[in-house]
This record gives C-alpha cells, structure tokens and sequence, in this order.
C-alpha cells in the first residue's frame, strides 16, 4: 500500500517554481489550516535555494533597495511601512544609521523574509565636521581671556 506524497524534496528548477507558486497562493490567502503546508514549503524552497543559489552578498540596505525597487515603493511608503519619520528612512536608506531590531522584524514580516537577510554587519558612513579636519584639535582645551 504506497501513498504518493503531496511534496517531496525539490529535485528540478521547475518544480522549485511551482512550489513557489503554491506557497505564494497559500500565504496570501491567509488561511490557518494552511499553516504546516506552508513551514513544510518553506523548508524544502529554503533547503534549494541554500543548495542552488549563492548566499546574497548585498548588505541589508542594498537588499531593501531591490525590495522597494520589487515592489515599486518609494521612501515615503516604507516611513509609512515602518512607523517611522522620512528624515530617519533616509538616513537608513543613506547608510547614515543602522536597522534597529524593531525594523528588521518589520522588514521580514513585510517583505517575507528571514530576519537574518537585514541583520547583518554594514559600514555606516560616518558625517565628518568639515571645518576642523584634525580630530586631536577639537578635544584642546582653550584658554578663556579674563576681562576684569
């Protein structure tokens, strides 16, 4: 007595993006009793693409570039998306400041994805006082006059 099973590991590229199809169709339509079906597509999506495709050597903000770029969203929406001001958005978006944890769950959820994908290490850059250029001058003291 052989059943034959609804899902096996992903051996092809087309049944790679059928599975994907299916999953995407499951997810959006928000069904509970869905829920094992969809952690049990996820693993085997995850397994390929973890065996297939090279792991993204873009930083966070690049990778949330693409993603706004995907889903045709500009910096405005994603203040909207993430609670947050225009001015801290663009700072992100600028590499001026760092994703917070709250973000980066934000981010995963929004966009599906892990939250491994916005925690990773990125070089921030830096705002530097043009005027003094040497960073021992500022820290002198200065001698004050006495006007008596």
């Amino acid at each position: 007595m052989s059943t034959e099973l609804k899902y096996s590991i992903i051996k092809t590229e087309d049944q790679y993006y059928k599975y994907c199809d299916v999953l995407e169709e499951l997810v959006f339509n928000e069904n509970v009793s869905n829920e094992d079906e969809i952690e049990l597509l996820t693993l085997l999506i995850e397994k390929w693409d973890k065996e297939n495709y090279e792991a993204p050597t873009s930083d966070p903000i690049q990778i949330l570039k693409s993603l706004m770029k995907d889903h045709q969203l500009k910096a405005k929406d994603l203040a909207e998306i993430l609670k947050l001001s225009k001015g801290t958005v663009s700072k992100i978006l600028n590499y001026q400041t760092g994703l917070s944890k709250g973000t980066i769950r934000i981010l995963s959820n929004y966009f599906k994805l892990r939250q491994e994908a916005f925690n990773r290490p990125y070089k921030l850059k830096v705002p530097t006082n043009k005027e003094i250029t040497n960073a021992a001058y500022k820290n002198t003291k200065k001698k004050i006059k006495q006007t008596a």
